[in-house]
């Protein structure tokens, strides 16, 4: 069997680790070479496409920040209109601040139309190229340098936007959560939505190494941790119903999850460190409440006594 060509090439400038990168080589091992790219501003632009490098063996386009969507939807348009769409995959990709903040009120516009694109947004959860600013997808408490944890501040007091519901809101026909630390259920759910006619929205948990302040080798696992908490529920919405969801057995504390990174680690140093950890627990006690991410074991039945 000939071996797979990796259509992400090695020699990009991402971080080790970078949980970004790994996103895009599966991607593209998933989709294969029939696939138009396009590109908002981003970490994963400026790694990959230093001029007059590029690690793209596809077709690849970069615009603006705030563009990724709209040029997805016009090369769309364009393939229907001139006959030569066929199985043409057209995908759009974002950082959560190029998609959840700048360039969010252009993708609304995309799935309203109706347009038959795939647009990713890969979550590392902060401005990581720009250094290190808070996005719409910061989580509550994480130190970023425009919401640093301090004497005044235990960091970012926003939750994070759910960007999610906001695309099932459309009544689109696909939306999906996924992380790359588990890259087979990214796979399943590119390759579905990819099956799909219609406009798709998919959200997946990468990490940032530097943003985050995490040990490099320690990535995958980390990811794990976010949705073993709660803290990143992975499910699918089909026609704006939730139609599947990964259930947690034996969720995990959300302290786990936080302890193991820098942008957390001011809270387990302050005076009333604890309470900020308890809110975040609670944030992760709503979505398995609301998921239904909690595995009920069964009670066994009680043996017979012997007579």
């Amino acid at each position: 069997m000939a071996a797979l060509e990796d259509l992400f090439a090695s020699g990009h400038r991402a971080c080790a680790g970078c949980g970004c990168s790994l996103f895009l080589k599966t991607l593209l091992n998933v989709t294969g070479p029939n696939v138009i790219i396009t590109e908002a501003t981003g970490c994963m632009e400026v790694i990959s496409t230093p001029y007059p490098e590029s690690a793209w063996k596809v077709p690849w386009i970069h615009s603006l920040f705030e563009n990724a969507a709209p040029v997805a939807a016009g090369i769309e348009a364009a393939l229907k209109a001139t006959g030569r769409k066929n199985d043409t995959k057209v995908i759009a990709i974002g950082g959560d601040g190029a998609t959840i903040d700048i360039g969010f009120g252009n993708l609304s516009g995309v799935m309203e139309r109706g347009h038959d694109i795939l647009y990713i947004c890969y979550d590392n959860e902060a401005y990581m190229n720009t250094g290190i600013q808070r996005s719409g997808s910061t989580p509550y408490d994480a130190s970023t340098t425009t919401t640093p944890a301090g004497k005044v501040s235990f960091g970012n007091q926003s939750q994070k936007k759910n960007a999610p519901a906001i695309m099932a809101a459309h009544g689109i026909p696909y939306v999906a959560t996924t992380s790359m630390g588990y890259p087979a259920d990214f796979a399943k759910k590119v390759r579905k939505a990819l099956s799909i006619e219609g406009p798709k929205y998919i959200q997946v948990h990468a990490t940032c190494t530097p943003g985050w302040g995490i040990d490099s080798a320690l990535s995958i696992e980390i990811l794990r941790l976010a949705v073993e908490t709660a803290m990143y529920p992975l499910y699918e919405y089909e026609n704006g119903e939730v139609t599947s969801v990964k259930k947690i057995k034996g969720r995990k504390p959300v302290r786990e999850y936080l302890e193991k990174q820098k942008r957390f680690s001011h809270l387990f140093k302050m005076p009333n460190g604890d309470k900020e950890i308890e809110k975040i627990q609670q944030i992760a006690d709503l979505n398995a409440k609301h998921f239904g991410l909690d595995v009920v074991e069964k009670a066994k039945p009680k043996e017979a006594k012997a007579e």
